[in-house]
């Protein structure tokens, strides 16, 4: 009989905590075997599982990634909103432990990825390239990790490197190198995210809406399952659907 795959999820009380342990108990694969707030019982809290994953706060993945490398234990980061300092850590753990670090884990956003992407390398030049993410209005960082990794696959393909958030003004026109972001706040919307590709005549508009929370947590779920095993690397969920 195939053993559970034993998970400590860090952040149990958070919205993503509660919809992956809630994803988790309808599961026959997977166990929450045990259960940690930030805080000095990390390394204990390690112990006897197969793989952490992690949904709390920027400020916390220092910690967690110290504790997870002394442990080599698999680790699966959904956090968002870190600086540039917090996402070297996650580099350098990734290093000794293998790592899934996604901003979104909904297989229907990276399924939006990778059509952005397509998309992008087959229109011409002369389509302007603006994102706009709306999330509800407790959602503290802006713009989204879905919106930067959206801008982030834009400017790689497009080979662009000015980003304009938002607009105010008497700006000027447009400019044809740069990319427009827009984040939006209210209600409880759980995640929409639109990339519009707006040329001569036409536009295009690839979208993705998120109703509730579980299509990210059963995806987190199944980046656990994968990551386990694997060598030492950074990996994202792109990699764990073969995308």
């Amino acid at each position: 009989m195939k053993s559970k795959v034993r998970i400590l999820l860090i952040g149990p009380n958070g919205q993503m905590g509660r919809a992956v342990s809630t994803a988790a108990e309808s599961e026959l694969d997977f166990v929450i075997a045990a259960r940690c707030e930030r805080g000095d019982a990390l390394e204990v809290e390690m112990t006897d599982v197969d793989v952490a994953i992690d949904f709390t706060r920027p400020d916390a993945t220092d910690l967690i990634c110290t504790a997870a490398t002394k442990k080599k234990l698999p680790l699966v980061i959904g956090t968002t909103g870190h600086s540039s300092e917090q996402r070297e850590k996650i580099d350098e753990a990734a290093k000794t432990l293998p790592v899934v670090y996604s901003p979104n884990f909904s297989v229907g956003v990276n399924t939006l990825f990778w059509l952005v992407r397509k998309t992008a390398e087959l229109l011409s030049d002369d389509f302007d390239l603006e994102i706009v993410e709306m999330h509800h209005r407790l959602k503290k960082d802006a713009p989204s990790g879905t919106a930067k990794k959206l801008t982030e696959i834009l400017m790689e393909t497009r080979k662009i490197d000015k980003v304009r958030h938002g607009r105010d003004g008497n700006m000027g026109e447009r400019l044809d190198t740069e990319i427009g972001i827009h984040a939006v706040r209210g209600g409880d919307v759980v995640g929409d995210h639109t990339v519009i590709f707006a040329g001569p005549s036409e536009r295009l508009e690839l979208t993705h809406r998120a109703s509730n929370r579980e299509t990210f947590a059963r995806g987190a779920l199944c980046a656990a399952s994968w990551i386990i095993g694997k060598p030492p690397g950074l990996y994202s969920m792109q990699d764990v659907l073969g995308l």
